[in-house]
């Protein structure tokens, strides 16, 4: 198995389902007392999102580059960045590694296409719906992503960091999550994206009627098929 790198805490509540996500696919695929090989950079989630609202995205990238090069030292032959928001600074992190990066966006995209459809609803941070670093790669991908209305957005953004972030788990903001999903389905969407890697923490598959694709199982699902291929 090869070893992983993870780039966490972003935020650390996240990087905990990443870990057990890692480890409980590893022991179901090689049998339960396997666990996966994993290397963890936590970095201090109040740092990134200083950046992120500076919009000092090259700072970050920096960030989270010197974040891989430590995994790479030492010894980590694959690297994850725990967060969609911060793949927006993910060719800076790939090119500052000879490791390959898991792209989120890639595994997440492999996952809806094999699922037979090709437009889906797009939950995340106000980065993650308004900028382009996940929607074109979507659409490069073969995916129509829907987001949702300017004022859903800022109610998301604000959940995830105000409230999932600091582990607040709301029943009248996943009222107000599942009201959105909902309205995502008549403007035409097939699936929902879980485009950050909280939302799964309050958003569970029997809360939609339309299939989910969390971008967390996913990512690290892929990360230990990878770790597994010869």
């Amino acid at each position: 198995m090869k070893l992983i790198g993870l780039i966490g805490g972003m935020s650390w509540r996240s990087t905990i389902e990443y870990y057990r996500i890692l480890n409980e696919t590893a022991s179901q695929l090689l049998g339960s007392e396997h666990s996966a090989k994993i290397l963890l950079y936590n970095v201090d989630f109040a740092e990134i999102t200083d950046m992120q609202k500076r919009g000092a995205w090259e700072e970050a990238g920096q960030a989270l580059a010197s974040a891989a090069r430590s995994l790479e030292a030492a010894g980590a032959e694959l690297v994850l960045i725990g967060a969609v928001t911060m793949h927006k600074v993910a060719s800076t992190v790939q090119e500052a590694v000879s490791i390959p990066l898991m792209h989120i966006v890639d595994v997440t995209a492999e996952a809806i296409i094999a699922s037979g459809i090709s437009k889906v609803g797009l939950l995340g941070t106000r980065y993650t719906m308004e900028d382009d670093f996940v929607i074109d790669r979507l659409h490069k991908l073969g995916i129509d992503p829907i987001v949702p209305q300017p004022s859903d957005r800022e109610l998301l953004h604000l959940v995830i960091f105000e409230e999932l972030a600091k582990g607040v788990i709301s029943q009248s903001s996943k009222e107000q999550f599942i009201t959105i999903i909902d309205q995502l389905s008549a403007r035409g969407a097939e699936g929902i994206i879980l485009g950050c890697t909280e939302i799964s923490l309050l958003i569970h598959p029997d809360d939609s009627r339309l299939p989910l694709f969390d971008t967390t199982l996913l990512h690290a699902v892929s990360a230990i098929n990878a770790a597994l291929a010869k």
